[in-house]
């Protein structure tokens, strides 16, 4: 009774989040000259600081997933040990990879997607979206193994108002995915760009790239408006003049694609990973924002509360917050899945930012 409780409580805080609009992702992919790939993305959420911590989950641990009744839904054992982010519960891992080198990472998708309708008779195939990346991370080293496999299970909702989410899977090699619910029935798109923000869904993001067919890097050529008057552009980047800056899904997701499409190419993964952070700056979300009415939560910096990286290759995860952008990094290489324990730290304890001050002679 105590269980059931606790996550009601939890799920109308978080439907109340939503309603407001106060959630927002945004995901990239690069690719170093060495043929690493990163992916990496932000997560937001303007209506109060989030608890969020890192998993660290051991080969054969199980897990069991919540359902609408309480914790009664399927069973399973992790076939593949992984690090992961979670948000306020420890089972709601948002963004992570495992040991085979498999990302997968929760984006909201409110207003679109339609999961399966939940049976109560069928929860030991129910698993809840927001513990689907513990399934796909402890389970699967590729996608094809995951798409084979996503058709034993169900995917439920906890609470309709908190609305539906989408992922994104990413192997080592390269190839992203985007997994959406369409009429109860999971839809796998392959995702070249390995961009995801949230509704609507991903073919409408790829067709919406066509209204800005004129956006390219560089600048802008003069031209002759009349006799004796050459219109010049002003700075650099002015071939990119009408790239849509709000931070709505849509536009976000145009100015991701082109970002990251525009970015040079570095030799190595770490290289890359600098990269991606860089490039994710331009999505940091001020936390006034997104309030009309001036009331902002108290002890929240920023609306963005973490911004993380991937390594596929070399299988390091790098994060940073909004109370400390210093990066930092879990190596999976230096982990032994066979003997470690499961384990959930705070991403930070305490929320200070740590500050290097230099030494002036």
């Amino acid at each position: 009774m105590k269980v059931k409780i606790k996550f009601t409580v939890l799920f109308s805080l978080l439907a109340i989040a939503f309603s407001d609009h106060s959630q927002a992702c945004t995901g990239i992919a690069l690719k170093a000259e060495d043929g690493s790939r990163v992916v990496a993305r932000t997560v937001e959420w303007a209506a109060s600081p989030m608890n969020c911590g890192y998993a660290v989950v051991p080969r054969g641990y199980r897990q069991q997933s919540l359902t609408p009744d309480g914790m009664d839904g399927m069973c399973y054992k992790a076939r593949f040990g992984y690090v992961g982010i979670y948000t306020e519960y420890d089972n709601f891992v948002v963004e992570g990879v495992n040991e085979a080198g498999l990302s997968a990472g929760l984006f909201f998708f409110p207003g679109y997607g339609e999961y399966p309708e939940y049976k109560a008779d069928e929860k030991a195939s129910c698993i809840s979206d927001m513990q689907l990346v513990t399934w796909i991370l402890s389970s699967f080293d590729s996608i094809d193994a995951l798409k084979e496999g996503i058709c034993s299970v169900k995917v439920v909702s906890l609470d309709p108002r908190v609305g539906t989410v989408h992922w994104r899977i990413s192997e080592a090699g390269g190839r992203v995915v985007v997994l959406e619910y369409k009429d109860g029935k999971a839809c796998f798109y392959e995702n070249p760009l390995g961009v995801l923000t949230n509704s609507p869904g991903f073919e409408w993001h790829i067709t919406n790239l066509a209204n800005y067919v004129n956006l390219h890097p560089g600048a802008a050529e003069s031209f002759s408006m009349a006799e004796g008057l050459t219109v010049k552009p002003l700075g650099g980047g002015s071939a990119m003049l009408g790239l849509p800056g709000d931070f709505t899904p849509p536009s976000r997701f145009i100015r991701a694609a082109f970002f990251s499409a525009s970015a040079p190419v570095w030799p190595d993964a770490f290289s890359t990973v600098l990269q991606a952070f860089h490039i994710l700056n331009n999505f940091d979300i001020p936390i006034g924002a997104q309030f009309s009415d001036g009331n902002v939560p108290e002890g929240l910096p920023a609306a963005t509360q973490f911004t993380s990286a991937t390594d596929l290759a070399n299988l390091k995860f790098y994060y940073r917050t909004c109370w400390n952008s210093n990066l930092r990094c879990i190596d999976l290489k230096t982990i032994d899945f066979r003997k470690v324990k499961y384990r959930s730290v705070p991403l930070d304890e305490p929320r200070v930012q740590e500050v290097e001050f230099l030494k002036i002679k």
